[in-house]
């Protein structure tokens, strides 16, 4: 199909994000945030770079690919554009919108959740938005950590707690 001289297979360009219902906090995935928590925990640090760069690494795996999507668009596209055009620019199972109302012109991309991932703006340009899988997963590895963390804090506590517990400070 060829509309306005944009293909069908010009959609393959961008690669889809998954859908939130694949990613999952495997017990592996558990263990080595556990893990991570503990070190930090012994180190009285909160959030240390390994889980930082984990996080980061597993919220990559449901986020819909923005630099692809932002690649597709400027502002000389996004005035020539109407709805049906933009939606076919993006690919499946992306949507946009055109506002031309109000203060200015803005495109609205959403994902096939429909989640408002991207706004593109004459003044100010590219916008990202965290998507509801995005949300999902980050809230999901901050618990299993803030679990694991405060367990190991716990644990340190006690043992220094049962250290001093064998000496007499009144002596």
């Amino acid at each position: 199909m060829n509309v306005t001289g944009i293909t069908k297979s010009h959609q393959a360009d961008i690669p889809k994000a998954s859908s939130k219902q694949e990613w999952k906090l495997s017990d592996s995935l558990r263990e080595k945030i556990a893990g991570y928590a503990r070190e930090d925990a012994a180190q009285n640090v909160c959030m240390g770079n390994k889980f930082l760069s984990l996080r980061k690494s597993e919220v990559a795996k449901v986020a819909p690919d923005r630099a692809a999507l932002m690649g597709k668009v400027d502002m000389k596209t996004i005035r020539e554009a109407d709805r049906r055009w933009l939606c076919l620019l993006f690919g499946e199972p992306y949507e946009a919108k055109f506002q031309s109302e109000g203060t200015g012109s803005a495109v609205h991309v959403y994902d096939g959740n429909g989640d408002e991932v991207l706004t593109y703006t004459a003044g100010v340009g590219w916008h990202e938005k965290e998507s509801k899988a995005e949300t999902q997963v980050h809230g999901a590895l901050k618990a299993a950590y803030y679990d694991a963390f405060r367990a190991a804090r716990q644990e340190i506590n006690a043992g220094a707690v049962e250290m001093q517990g064998g000496f007499d400070a009144m002596a």
